[in-house]
């Protein structure tokens, strides 16, 4: 098994990024953790409410897929995470949050999650 994401955003709508990286990562052997607001599951997986900061073991990589403004509140969980790096996928780039993470020691990259699994290079 290779290194645990988190998709932050994770919703139960089917045709949602998060949804579709969700099945990306289960295709390609990735353990996911889905992450967000509403109820609901990911394929199977419960989606884990995000205001309740659950504690999740041994993140390598944070996806986010929630903007910059409901980032914010949850700037020192997702650095409690102690995730290897964080990937801002388009739209969710954060040069506030980005400073935060590296100066934590955080690779970040804005990137797609999406096209980083399809070519190889996640």
């Amino acid at each position: 098994m290779k290194g645990k994401t988190v998709i932050v955003g994770s919703a139960p709508k089917p045709g949602r990024y998060a949804q579709k990286a969700a099945a990306m990562l289960a295709e390609r052997a990735f353990e996911f953790v889905p992450l967000g607001i509403q109820e609901g599951e990911v394929l199977g997986r419960e989606i884990l409410d995000i205001n309740d900061e659950p504690k999740i073991e041994e993140v390598d990589t944070i996806t986010l897929y929630i903007n910059p403004t409901r980032q914010k509140a949850h700037y020192q969980y997702f650095l409690s995470l102690n995730p290897k790096r964080i990937v801002f996928n388009p739209g969710t780039e954060n040069q506030e949050f980005k400073q935060m993470a590296e100066k934590a020691g955080i690779e970040c990259q804005e990137a797609c999650t999406l096209v980083m699994l399809s070519v190889g290079n996640y």
